[in-house]
């Protein structure tokens, strides 16, 4: 046996009402230069067509349904029942490129210290027929300064080069240790499980070729259900506790700050003054002086705010400016 057939890997698929999804995300693995040693999609108790769509697929796709339990719950159950040591992650709603699994196994093989790697991918509108890198190859080859992985994931979270649940590749064992996927997390429950793996083993491995595609604006999607500024308060704060913890702490700021900052500048197009006075009276120390007294300025006359960004938002989708596909503000 060779080393790139050592690494053996279960594929876990959380799905839930996704009857329109779901097919063209298993394809997808099974379309893999390297196929993946099993598939295990767990229904998360659909009530549309998911069930016979993932049945379609017969003995190539193991399924198993629970009741509705979450996402979290969901992964956590395929993440049990996978039979081999590294775990892929895929939602029911996106989809890998064919050279995905095959690229990043050679890549384990040529750096055999890694537990856990990601890659760069593609965000998509794809009704718009608009899809773009999270963070350019280039720019992510710069920031490797030479190596295959990021020394500090912590490092690479704020410049966006960290990848996202469906390009993850981890040993089971790595997220055992980490406490599983943290159940009744509504909000990134995905982030909050990539925290708790980098308190732990920092280093992560990072192609920066686009291996797989991150769909926006999918109905029902946790992405699109769960917006309560609360949930990302929380989130901040029993990470900001968390680091404390681990020693991590000044590592984990610079990643807590960024969040924040996001969050403000998205909020800024959704005229909600009472969320953003919210993350800037918690969280505003986190932030540069400059933006803090910006976001104040511009905060009285939010609605005005508001119809600004759109302004600008349509000057620069028309003119093909931006360089990032990002969901269309609401």
């Amino acid at each position: 046996m060779n080393k790139e057939q050592s690494i053996r890997v279960s594929v876990v698929i959380p799905a839930y009402n996704i009857e329109g999804h779901i097919g063209r995300a298993i394809k997808s693995v099974l379309a893999q230069t390297r196929p993946a040693d099993e598939i295990i999609v767990v229904d998360d108790g659909s009530t549309d067509g998911t069930a016979a769509e993932i049945k379609k697929n017969g003995g190539q796709v193991r399924y198993i349904h629970q009741d509705k339990s979450g996402a979290s719950t969901a992964r956590n159950t395929g993440i049990k029942a996978a039979k081999y040591e590294w775990i892929a992650l895929l939602d029911g709603d996106d989809e890998w490129l064919t050279e995905k699994l095959q690229l990043q196994i050679e890549h384990l093989v040529r750096n055999p210290e890694l537990v856990w790697a990601s890659s760069n991918y593609y965000c998509c509108l794809c009704n718009e027929n608009r899809r773009s890198p999270t963070v350019s190859p280039k720019q992510a080859i710069a920031l490797l300064e030479g190596k295959e992985y990021f020394d500090e994931f912590f490092q690479a979270f704020p410049a966006r080069a960290y990848g996202w649940t469906g390009t993850m590749l981890i040993k089971k064992e790595i997220i055992e240790q980490a406490g599983m996927f943290r159940t009744g997390q509504l909000l990134a429950n995905d982030l909050d499980m990539w925290f708790r793996i980098a308190y732990r083993q920092g280093r992560i491995g990072f192609i920066p070729e686009p291996l797989a595609v991150y769909h926006l604006n999918i109905p029902h999607s946790i992405t699109e259900t769960h917006k309560d500024i609360d949930l990302l308060c929380d989130l901040i704060e029993r990470h900001l506790h968390l680091s404390r913890e681990h020693g991590r702490s000044s590592a984990f700021i610079p990643c807590a700050s960024h969040m924040v900052c996001s969050r403000i500048r998205g909020m800024l197009f959704e005229n909600d003054p009472t969320a953003i006075t919210k993350l800037l009276n918690k969280f505003g120390y986190l932030a540069r002086p400059r933006f803090r007294v910006l976001v104040r300025i511009l905060m009285i006359f939010p609605g005005l705010t508001a119809k600004v960004c759109h302004m600008i938002s349509h000057i620069v989708r028309f003119f093909n400016l931006r360089r990032q596909v990002v969901r269309r503000p609401d």
